[in-house]
């Protein structure tokens, strides 16, 4: 399994029911096929560089994790087609020793 992490901007009007559902189907869609999360950090609130869908506001959230390389693409799939995610990036992280 490789290493990866993940950063997700969530909107901030989205209230708890919202975000708990985004984190369990990403939770779901990692640990599907024996991945694991390794942390999740709450950023908060920040000011976006550019409006993203009316809003200037976002919550950001990284996680990282591990998983195998097929999984990516469901994990991409399931967070573009989430309204309350309104941008994510995935990307590869080198190994702690």
């Amino acid at each position: 399994m490789k290493a990866y992490e993940l950063l997700y901007i969530i909107d901030p009007a989205a209230n708890d029911e919202i975000r708990a559902g985004v984190s369990a189907r990403i939770d779901v869609a990692i640990t599907s096929e024996g991945g694991t999360v390794d942390s999740v950090d709450s950023w908060g609130k920040r000011k976006l560089a550019y409006e993203i869908d009316g809003l200037e506001e976002g919550e950001y959230i990284l996680i990282n994790f591990h998983a195998n390389p097929t999984q990516i693409a469901e994990l991409d799939r399931v967070l573009r087609i989430n309204d309350a995610v309104k941008r994510h990036m995935v990307v590869r992280r080198q190994e702690e020793e």
